[in-house]
Parts: structure tokens; sequence; C-alpha cells
């Protein structure tokens, strides 16, 4: 059953996966959610956590940075492990006036500048989009969360993004066109993971706190501020993992 990159046993995985970019922050998300989770892998440092919620199975893990290193995960967790859905969780850069730092995106569907997305049917332009009932689930949720406690907004808004190769070097006049086509962040592995999970009619779903914005520069939230604004994130995709 063991993989390259995963080495837990069959069943040691849930059928829902929550994924952050970051090992350490699947390590904290799996703290906060099950105390009691079990380490099912831990293959190059990135811990598999699994464990319940609210009499839920969920498993936490990390999918590296940039859609390569995703789309490893994700391919091994749909194809061995029989995962049925994967959640990204993680952050995102505003790239429009329509959204603030701390604001959280539900992406409903991911243009990207790599060539990953494109090999998937050939000849054709594969859209990256996200599956509507974790979606709707999300949007649910969303409408529980109280207001950031610092007054900064935290809005939910349910928009496209762009999932890009590199991580410098955003174009201004690409930036302006995608905000002008109502794209509202910036980030690495959403595309990746629509077009695997439809590759395989498995869900998908990446919800991202704008941790900082292209436009104006603010960014560099506090420590506290950044983990306050991540659970709200996590609170929406732990809706659509157990929709």
């Amino acid at each position: 059953m063991a993989t390259p990159h995963i080495s837990a046993a069959a069943g040691q995985i849930a059928p829902a996966v929550l994924m952050p970019g970051d090992p350490r922050r699947a390590d904290r998300i799996a703290a906060l959610l099950m105390p009691e989770a079990s380490v099912v892998s831990e293959v190059r440092g990135n811990r598999v956590h699994t464990g319940t919620v609210n009499g839920q199975p969920l498993s936490v893990m990390a999918s590296g940075m940039g859609m390569p290193s995703l789309a490893i995960y994700a391919t091994e967790l749909f194809d061995v492990y029989d995962v049925q859905r994967i959640i990204r969780v993680g952050t995102a850069g505003g790239l429009s006036p329509d959204v603030a730092v701390g604001d959280v995106l539900i992406a409903l569907g991911a243009h990207t500048d790599s060539a990953m997305i494109d090999r998937l049917i050939p000849g054709i332009h594969f859209s990256a989009v996200a599956s509507y009932e974790l979606i709707a689930a999300a949007v649910t949720a969303s409408h529980d969360l109280p207001p950031l406690p610092d007054g900064r907004g935290g809005s939910v808004h349910v928009a496209p993004v762009v999932s890009r190769d590199g991580f410098y070097g955003n174009p201004p006049a690409e930036i302006e066109a995608l905000a002008a086509h109502g794209t509202l962040g910036v980030e690495m592995e959403a595309a990746a993971l629509y077009g695997i999970a439809a590759s395989r009619r498995r869900q998908a779903l990446a919800v991202c706190t704008v941790s900082d914005h292209l436009l104006d520069g603010s960014a560099d939230l506090s420590p506290e501020q950044r983990e306050k604004d991540f659970e709200r994130a996590l609170t929406l995709a732990l809706a659509a993992a157990h929709a």
C-alpha cells in the first residue's frame, strides 16, 4: 500500500483530507482539530495525521509548495488510498481592490499559467473548477463566521483564483487583466488539485486566506492575526470535508 511519498497502511487515511501547504501548519491543524490523532506516515518529514472530528474521520497532511508537489500527493491519495475529497486550506495574495488582507477566498475555479492542466485533455483548455457540493458546504458555514476581533473585516468571497508556477514576478498587466475578469487571488496549487480530482471523478476545493495584497503591498500580519485569520478558512474547509 505504501507509495514513494506516503507510508500509511491501507485504511489509515480518511476519505476526506485537509491539505495546507506547510507541514508545520498541518501539524498545528491536526493538534487543534484532533488532539488524539495518529501519525500514520512521515516520509520526508511530511506527517499524515488521521483522527476524527465530531465522530467523522479526517486526515491532515501538507502538499508542499507548488502544483508539482501537490500533484504527487493528491495523485497518490486518490489512486492508492481511495481518498474521495481533498480540501486545500492555504493562503493567497490579493489581486483586486474587491478583496482585502484577512478576507477568505472560496476558489470557484483556478486559472493557471501551468502546462500541467493543458495536458489533461489534448486540444482542450481544461477549466479547473471546484466541486459544487464542497463550495455549497463552505458557503453555508461562512454564514456563521464571527467578524475578526480587530475590525479588519474578514469578508468571504466565492470567486476564481489564479494558480501560478512562479512565486515571484507577477507582471502588473497580468494582475490588472485578471482582476478585470473577476479573479481575486493568486496562489500556487488549486488548479492542479482541481484538475487531478476531476480526472478521477473525486471532489476538491481550495479555501484560502488573503495574507498579502499585490496592489498596495499590505501584508505582514502579526503571527496572532495570521492564526486567527487562518482559523476562519479552516472552519470552512472542515465544513467542506464533512459535507
